[in-house]
């Protein structure tokens, strides 16, 4: 079969099926009906020669011929997601660059990340904020140009990622000036008792907190766990408590002399990942910004 014989838009309705596992499904996205959509895959198969799917049950499986089809329309209409995303909102001489971040992620460290941008007028920013595996699934699908995270993403060879370590810090244990002013207190050793605001179960520091207070034997005073770094930044400045964050998170906080550092750990470390596909547009400005990170 030569390429001029090959239907795209064939092509474009197996991808859709193959993607959301559903007949019915697709055709409702495609707003038309599942008899239309189950011919358009037929002559595909025609003209490929090999069986695409292959039912059990009620569920359509791929065929080991569809399932190397569909990568390749995975990377064909990923990559055409990809140029309409570029395209969109585009005007002469700027450039759109669409940073997701998670929710755990101090946004002072987002802000010092794309800084060297914020002065350059043929930039103009999009900015997300959400769960790491929603990014992911948005960044998958060409609608995110990077995704910023403080874990990795596990392996997965069929859903392809570079994740790129931009750095890591050391975490530190703040408290207001009033109350902690010229006071040390050792981590994890000298915590059993104080009352103490942390990161949530689903920041990646927690685990490593936990595991350090139960090797040592000692039970801090939970008094909040919080997932968002603004509202644990609020948290330590206006509680009385203790917290255990990224000195980024509170910087303003700490030059102004509001918050101190009562204690340091290098056991616990927050490390700072830029998540890209392999397959994308090449953007200078981001290659520039992942290249040179500031440091935390």
């Amino acid at each position: 079969m030569n390429l001029d014989q090959l239907n795209f838009h064939h092509l474009f309705y197996f991808w859709r099926v193959a993607k959301l596992g559903h007949l019915t499904r697709a055709a409702e996205e495609l707003h038309t009906s599942q008899s239309a959509v189950s011919a358009q895959i037929r002559q595909l198969e025609t003209r490929i020669g090999d069986a695409l799917f292959a039912r059990e049950g009620r569920r359509l499986q791929l065929t080991d011929t569809g399932q190397l089809v569909f990568a390749y329309a995975e990377n064909i209409f990923g990559l055409s997601q990809e140029m309409l995303g570029r395209l969109q909102g585009r005007s002469a001489g700027i450039t759109r660059l669409r940073v997701g971040s998670v929710a755990t992620l101090s946004r002072n460290y987002q802000e010092n990340w794309i800084q060297p941008l914020l002065a350059d007028p043929a930039i103009v920013l999009t900015l997300e904020s959400g769960l790491l595996e929603g990014l992911i699934a948005r960044l998958v699908q060409h609608q995110l140009d990077v995704v910023l995270a403080n874990e990795t993403v596990p392996a997965d060879p069929d859903r392809p990622l570079h994740c790129r370590f931009l750095g890591s810090q050391s975490i530190s244990l703040v408290g207001p000036a009033r109350r902690w002013q010229s006071q040390t207190l050792r981590i994890p050793e000298d915590l059993d008792g104080i009352e103490i605001a942390l990161p949530g179960p689903r920041h990646a520091l927690r685990a490593q907190f936990d595991a350090l207070c139960a090797t040592a034997g000692v039970s801090p005073r939970l008094r909040a766990e919080v997932d968002d770094m603004a509202m644990l930044r609020l948290i330590a400045r206006d509680s009385g408590w203790l917290a255990v964050v990224p000195e980024v998170v509170v910087q303003d906080e700490l030059r102004a002399g509001v918050l101190v550092t009562v204690g340091r750990s290098t056991a616990l470390q927050e490390r700072f990942y830029a998540i890209t596909t392999p397959h994308r547009h090449r953007i200078d400005v981001l290659e520039k910004l992942m290249t040179h990170a500031p440091q935390a």
